[in-house]
């Protein structure tokens, strides 16, 4: 893999071959199936080998149940998207009636929405998710995240903007 230097990719590849079994079984709890909890595994050691913060990691299993269960969360994340969109496209037109390409379309534009969702930052994210899959209102999202409710107003703003941009791409 180019970019990452051998000394710190060997570092990770032990890291692998230590710990991969243990961090499936431990996905597997959480995730639907087998083939999940490896793929996830599999992105958390890419994930940390990809990192550009190379330091020593002193609690390797620590770290790596942490960017595991982000993985995990992003994952529930994209499907609970997936049920809305869908729910909402059955009362829309009947499933029967919605050709491939229109579904290939959809899933490619919740796929750049949750990218950029993932690149606002944490506290503008947050708002946003519990405003709409939660469904918080604006005092609630700012007496939990003891924020202001102009904040919160703001940060919507903000979150609803990044995803009407990844709609227009």
């Amino acid at each position: 893999m180019s970019g990452v230097d051998g000394p710190y990719a060997n570092y990770v590849s032990e890291l692998f071959q230590r710990h991969h079994r243990w961090l499936c079984e431990r996905l597997h709890r959480q995730v639907e199936n087998v083939e999940a909890a490896e793929d996830i595994a599999s992105e958390t050691f890419l994930q940390l080998l990809t990192s550009p913060n190379v330091v020593a990691i002193r609690e390797p299993r620590a770290l790596l149940t942490t960017i595991a269960q982000r993985l995990v969360y992003q994952r529930w994340r994209r499907r609970g998207l997936e049920r809305k969109h869908l729910d909402a496209l059955g009362d829309e037109h009947p499933l029967s009636l919605v050709s491939p390409e229109h579904l290939a379309a959809t899933w490619q534009t919740l796929d750049r929405i949750d990218q950029r969702l993932n690149r606002l930052p944490s506290k503008v994210r947050t708002t946003f998710l519990l405003s709409r899959s939660v469904g918080l209102t604006y005092p609630e999202i700012a007496t939990r995240l003891g924020i202001s409710p102009r904040s919160v107003s703001d940060y919507m703003e903000t979150a609803e903007t990044c995803c009407l941009r990844a709609c227009l791409e």
